[in-house]
């Protein structure tokens, strides 16, 4: 079983670390420092408090003969159109699209080919320190890693994929319909993303209660109105934002901003990438508008 991962960011890094470690046939397509670093000093990363290493494949070039079983594509969602051009004339046949959108699944296609396309989201964060990867995957009650075929069905790479993400120690979870699962997710990161930009110091922002306040309706808020709008809540725990007070919301909200989970999973990624967020803000809003105005 060959995989690539396309792109060598925390996520991408990761699902590559532990693709090595369960044995898999792992190349890293990479880019820039991060592609100097790989090369020499191999993927270095912190498990269990102890520094540890695994040497996948390194390449700067993905050639249209080059095939792998699975790319799992692992770039920033403001990067994907230009990763999915590069790759439409290389034979690989599935591309694991590791990316929050809410962008039609069939445009995607049109880029890379008709049938090419998993979509999914990892359940994982992090950070780089230097050269070494400090990053963990997302408890399975939390969110595991999480994909599905476009048209929901039940296909044979699809057990394969599940295959994979099991024999690398991965949690996951596989959905009917990945694109309501993506409006649902962004119901929630956005409000948390805002807060952190909104906050006076976004590394306290848990402590900034009329913040926690604002953010707590903002998210109670969306979830009234992807189920108004007829939208499946997914995954179904989810449904417990509609009801919850916003002052225990708040409450929670601000517990989880301050503690080491909130610090790894989301001020990293909403401080490392705030274009991506603030077009996916802009994405999600617009979607509601728009289905609000149908």
């Amino acid at each position: 079983m060959r995989l690539l991962i396309y792109g060598a960011g925390v996520i991408g890094c990761l699902y590559a670390t532990l693709f090595c470690e369960a044995g898999y046939d792992t190349t890293i397509y990479a880019r820039g420092e991060r592609l100097e670093s790989l090369k020499k000093y191999g993927l270095c990363y912190i498990k269990n408090r102890k520094r540890m290493k695994v040497t996948p494949r390194i390449i700067e070039n993905v050639t249209n003969e080059d095939t792998y079983d699975f790319i799992f594509l692992t770039v920033r969602e403001t990067q994907v159109h230009q990763a999915l051009k590069e790759l439409r004339n290389n034979n690989s046949p599935n591309i694991v699209t590791m990316v929050n959108t809410i962008e039609p699944y069939s445009d995607w296609e049109k880029m890379c080919g008709k049938g090419r396309i998993i979509p999914a989201f990892p359940g994982a964060g992090g950070s780089f320190d230097g050269n070494i990867l400090k990053a963990d995957l997302t408890p399975r009650l939390i969110q595991p890693t999480t994909f599905a075929e476009i048209n929901g069905m039940e296909t044979e790479r699809i057990m394969m994929l599940s295959a994979i993400f099991r024999q690398s120690h991965i949690p996951y979870q596989i959905v009917r319909n990945m694109h309501d699962w993506q409006i649902c997710h962004l119901a929630m990161v956005v409000p948390i993303a805002d807060a952190y930009y909104e906050a006076d110091n976004p590394k306290k922002a848990g402590k900034e209660k009329n913040l926690m306040c604002r953010t707590a309706k903002r998210m109670k808020r969306n979830y009234i109105t992807l189920h108004n709008l007829g939208i499946v809540i997914s995954p179904k725990k989810m449904n417990v934002f509609r009801f919850i007070p916003i002052t225990f919301l708040r409450i929670g909200l601000s517990v989880i901003f301050q503690s080491d989970f909130g610090r790894m999973f989301m001020y990293q990624h909403s401080m490392k990438a705030p274009d991506e967020m603030r077009q996916l803000h802009r994405q999600f809003y617009k979607y509601i508008k728009t289905e609000l105005n149908r």
